[in-house]
């Protein structure tokens, strides 16, 4: 069924292609585009939401905790002062020195609210229940050791605690401050060789330095920042609250993160993060419609604009589909008319887009059937001449090969052994060299064929040419590139046997390593110093272009080298070539590195 429709598709006109095809490739991606940018955009606003309400509480975390550091600090001056550790102590017997003690704590304490004007009371309270203060004041009958927020501040052992916004403390101060308008903090006093309790240092706070602080932030439209301690009571919040109560499980144990909850049917967005001094949690309340409406008002422009480009994109698609199938449609008829046989038909439109190129095309490919159909009768007579030029060529290596067994014979019936062996190398060294055309042959005929050849330069050098040849008898069967050895081995008598003083020796040996053979030929002849050598390995890495340029290189030795190492990176790959060794005076050593190719074909030989 899938493929009769595609079928089906494939059969429509090009013109209801275009259109489809312009409509796809405009409407289509805008509208993938504009669900992007919407969530994108979505995501981007609420995490700009998110980020910025974070700072803000950030910064009123920062205020909270200077607050409670400099009430900290308080605490430890206070618990170090000389008056106060002897009323905790209670070691004064004289009435006068014990009042005088008193007003000293007191007008120390007073200084505390003059410099600190968020401090709203201070009461210092020793182990047997009597107290001092600046502004606060405790029923007589009452006993102050078994309050609440000393028992709080005893059981914390020494560590500022914050008490958050006391219950029934039932103290009061001459401001008359209630307990809903201070957050009180206590810290006991030990005894640092007996580590018993002395006393408990108390300070209110007054939570309009907080209100100052949070009631400024607002959020969006409608939102607010609000406080609560570490059990989910609330230290601030503003006088209309979207909700008054946020259970502390809702925040669970994160230092900070966001959530939301359906309150009163209207989706609201909850963001917090604990102060780690503090241990507060400050939360930023806000509608999470506030959030949404710019989303909305630019969810309405794009799909606007997608309205707007789909009523003018068909029509734009038509025209543009129209103006590139009609000449297509009309170089279609005049195919048809060179398919019926008329090769005199020609595209006469005058364009220079891909259509025009196409016609001109057309027009140049009819030209030129009607000038092969001419030329075919020339073209027969050319593969006759080829025919008979091939086969004129393969009776010339014949007509060779028995005239050198004929000087063969005649050499060895006039018992001239060594002119005999010359000439039964030379047939060799030319039979091989011709291999029928072939260029890959296998190694032990490429050995036969450098052994003939250094037959005959022995006859030429006698006594100062002497050879050697290894070959390992797994490797003689294995197919190499004709004429890779020769050029090589020429150089090695040339430029380095040739030169040298007294006999000289080449060693030519080959085996398998791992997928290569590997061939070595050394020899002991004149070698090359260190310039010439780093000479001939640049030479070597450019072989390549310099065997297309032969003139450039004609003069230099190791011209040979370069041709096998072209020959083999042109055929192989980089990966293989050659490499060279030598020392002046002490010989060359040429290392080919080949890899295993395939068998020659024996049906193309």
């Amino acid at each position: 069924m899938n493929v009769k429709r595609w079928t089906q598709i494939n059969n429509f006109p090009i013109r209801y292609k275009l259109i489809s095809h312009f409509l796809l490739i405009s409407i289509l991606p805008i509208f993938c585009l504009a669900l992007l940018v919407s969530w994108t955009v979505e995501r981007v606003m609420e995490e700009q939401v998110n980020d910025n309400t974070i700072q803000l509480i950030d910064k009123v975390n920062e205020t909270f905790e200077f607050y409670i550091s400099n009430l900290q600090s308080h605490t430890y001056m206070i618990a170090n002062d000389d008056d106060v550790q002897l009323f905790l102590a209670n070691t004064e017997d004289d009435p006068s020195d014990v009042s005088d003690t008193r007003y000293q704590i007191q007008r120390f304490l007073r200084d505390f609210t003059a410099v600190s004007s968020e401090v709203a009371g201070i009461m210092v309270v020793n182990h047997q229940g009597e107290y001092i203060s600046n502004e606060l004041y405790a029923p007589s009958i009452m006993d102050l050791t078994e309050a609440s927020w000393y028992q709080e501040a005893v059981d914390n052992k020494g560590i500022f605690k914050i008490i958050g916004r006391p219950d029934g403390r039932r103290l009061t101060s001459i401001v008359d401050y209630k307990n809903d308008d201070i957050v009180t903090v206590v810290r006991a006093i030990i005894d640092p060789f007996t580590e018993e309790v002395q006393g408990v240092v108390l300070i209110d706070l007054k939570l309009r330095v907080i209100a100052e602080t949070v009631k400024d932030v607002t959020l969006g439209k409608s939102g607010y920042l609000m406080v609560v301690d570490e059990n989910g009571k609330n230290i601030y919040q503003p006088t209309q609250p979207i909700i008054e109560h946020i259970p502390i499980k809702w925040i669970g144990e994160e230092q900070s993160g966001d959530f939301s909850k359906t309150i009163n049917g209207e989706k609201i967005q909850f963001i917090y993060q604990r102060s780690p001094f503090v241990n507060w949690v400050t939360i930023g309340v806000f509608p999470a419609d506030e959030t949404v409406f710019g989303l909305r008002e630019i969810n309405f422009y794009l799909v606007v604009f997608i309205f707007i480009i789909m009523l003018f994109g068909i029509p734009v698609s038509y025209f543009l589909s129209h103006s590139i199938s009609k000449p297509i449609v009309q170089l279609m008829s005049f195919m048809r008319k060179a398919e019926s046989g008329n090769f005199q038909v020609r595209y006469k439109e005058k364009r220079d887009d891909e259509v025009g190129l196409l016609g001109r095309s057309f027009n140049a490919m009819l030209a030129k059937i009607n000038e092969l159909m001419h030329l075919t009768e020339r073209q027969e007579r050319q593969k006759r001449d080829a025919e008979f030029r091939s086969l004129q060529a393969n009776i010339n290596p014949h007509f060779l090969y028995n005239t050198l067994d004929t000087i063969q014979w005649m050499a060895r019936k006039q018992k001239a052994n060594d002119v005999a062996e010359v000439v039964d190398s030379l047939a060799k060294l030319f039979r091989i060299g011709l291999s029928k055309g072939r260029d890959v042959i296998t190694l032990k005929e490429e050995i036969e064929h450098i052994e003939s050849y250094l037959k005959i330069q022995k006859t030429r050098y006698r006594d100062k040419l002497n050879y050697k040849i290894n070959v390992e008898d797994s490797v003689q069967n294995l197919p190499v590139l004709k004429f890779i050895l020769q050029p090589i081995i020429e150089n090695a008598i040339y430029h380095g046997i040739k030169e040298r003083r007294g006999p000289g020796h080449i060693l030519i040996d080959a085996r398998q390593v791992e997928q290569r053979i590997v061939i070595t030929i050394s020899d002991d002849g004149q070698g090359m110093s260190n310039a010439q050598l780093l000479e001939m390995r640049e030479a070597l890495a450019q072989s390549i272009s310099r065997t297309e340029k032969p003139e450039e290189t004609r003069d230099k030795k190791g011209y040979g080298m370069l041709n096998v190492q072209a020959r083999i990176q042109l055929t192989h790959g980089l990966q293989y070539g050659i490499s060279l060794e030598s020392k002046e005076r002490s010989g060359t050593t040429v290392t080919i590195l080949l890899p295993l190719i395939k068998e020659p074909d024996p049906e193309k030989e």
